[in-house]
């Protein structure tokens, strides 16, 4: 019985934990962003860069580029995966963007070269690139016919668009610019612009019992619940009950609690924006310079969204609010599950499992990212204390390669966009993919050398390379069945 509970206290925790400092700033606005792609954007916008018929040559490198500028966890990605899948990208392209963007980005590389030094950085660079494309292109010949049938069965609700209108391309960039403002961590978004402190004395109180109710080890890259998250949490819970009532039948019309949600939500980001700290007898709330951002990218996401006819940001609306029905649901359940194995795994073990760069090493390696899941840049600091511990460098990298693409929750909600035959083999190539990895980076640190290192690197692009050129032709000769 204790230890069942302290497997659902793991999990409860785990999960208040990543709800709490995670989610707002980060997943509210995409699931928008990816309900606007699927009512707002024409599928020919999509299709023109990623879409199956697009030469291999132009979607697999539009792909990574667009992952490569979104520094957001795996979870939030995965919306809009499927935001640009459904309105038509490939699978192929569509899973580099999944596989790249959360381990490839920009912000991660530039981490990963400061903790674990530029090598580290420029290998999980070239590696996750070459890689990402070709674990696209393998899944883009597998699953041809299912990718011809999901082309020609996608954009039939909204086909009689032709174009972006002006007002939609606003929305759409607004909602980009609020998921950057809440997630860029630079100045002067993370500088405090003024302070004001809040006679409040239960403050420290309640951030004390919190503490006690959901214990946490920063030096295993845990956290706990703040004060400000305990708060957020109360106000996701109230954008979850209005949601329900103001969007389910959102395609009939507005309602009350239609703008209740949107205002809490609103809100919500904002208050996730500051920075609220308990002291002795106060609470001080920062007004950092993301409060401004943050403020501002909302009003010019109103602004273009008063713009819109009736149907469309009825249906911006609703499209947004199916993706979180779909997806939101199989996150909390993989973060809880996670949780509750967090507490049976210990470090130690895949420390001791990994401190060679062996073929089960990196396996293990592999493994411990499906379950020991950590927010992006989170994970860096988390390698560092590993390879200081002794893990090998190949492991390692493995490990930074599939911990993002690779957890129980991404799994999950993977799975709700394009089925369990696909996510299956999606996990199969990169669990593959991340081991090579790990094997190539450790034999190079081993002492290989840059030229044999090189001529592995070359002979995979020459397969890469040659993979793209049958899969154009074949591109241009197949008919759909």
């Amino acid at each position: 019985m204790e230890f069942t509970l302290k497997l659902l206290n793991g999990g409860a925790g785990s999960l208040a934990a990543y709800l709490a400092a995670h989610v707002l700033l980060c997943l509210l606005p995409a699931f928008f962003i990816a309900g606007a792609m699927a009512a707002l954007i024409p599928k020919a916008s999509i299709t023109r860069w990623l879409g199956r018929n697009t030469p291999a040559y132009v979607s697999y490198p539009a792909a990574a580029a667009a992952g490569s500028l979104i520094a957001v966890c795996s979870c939030t990605i995965v919306p809009l995966f499927a935001g640009i899948y459904r309105k038509g990208a490939g699978i192929g392209p569509a899973t580099t963007f999944l596989f790249f963007a959360p381990a490839g980005n920009i912000m991660a590389l530039a981490y990963t070269g400061s903790i674990l030094g530029p090598e580290f950085a420029i290998a999980r660079l070239l590696l996750c690139l070459l890689f990402g494309v070709g674990i696209g292109m393998l899944l883009a010949l597998i699953f041809w016919r299912d990718d011809a049938s999901h082309d020609a069965a996608t954009d039939t609700l909204f086909a009689a668009q032709a174009s972006v209108a002006p007002a939609a391309l606003g929305l759409l960039l607004s909602l980009v610019a609020l998921l950057i403002a809440g997630t860029l961590k630079l100045w002067p978004l993370t500088a405090t612009v003024f302070s004001l402190d809040l006679p409040l004395p239960w403050a420290q109180a309640w951030q004390s019992t919190l503490f006690s109710w959901v214990p946490f080890d920063a030096a295993k890259g845990e956290e706990g619940v703040s004060f400000q998250g305990s708060v957020l949490i109360g106000l996701l819970l109230l954008i979850a009950a209005t949601a329900w009532q103001g969007l389910e039948n959102i395609v009939e019309g507005a309602n009350r609690w239609t703008w209740v949600a949107l205002g809490l939500a609103a809100t919500t980001l904002a208050v996730a924006a500051m920075r609220l700290t308990p002291g002795p007898g106060t609470l001080q709330v920062a007004f950092t310079g993301r409060v401004f951002g943050v403020a501002l990218a909302l009003w010019a996401v109103w602004h273009f969204a008063h713009r819109l006819d009736a149907d469309d940001w009825r249906a911006w609306l609703w499209e947004a609010w199916r993706f979180v029905k779909q997806i939101f649901v199989l996150l909390v359940v993989g973060v809880f599950i996670v949780g509750m194995v967090r507490q049976v795994i210990r470090p130690e073990w895949v420390e001791s499992l990994a401190g060679r760069n062996t073929v089960p090493a990196n396996a293990v390696a592999v493994g411990f990212g499906v379950f020991m899941y950590f927010p992006t840049l989170v994970e860096v600091p988390v390698a560092r204390m590993f390879l200081d511990l002794g893990m090998h460098p190949g492991p390692l990298l493995a490990y930074l390669m599939a911990d993002p693409e690779l957890s129980l929750q991404s799994m999950l909600m993977v799975a709700a966009v394009i089925a369990w035959t696909k996510t299956l083999a999606y996990v199969g190539l990169v669990a593959v993919f991340s081991v090579c990895a790990g094997l190539l980076y450790g034999a190079w640190v081993d002492g290989l050398g840059w030229l044999p290192s090189l001529m592995g690197l070359g002979g995979f692009v020459t397969v890469l390379a040659g993979t793209m050129c049958w899969l154009g032709r074949r591109q241009t000769t197949q008919v759909p069945v």
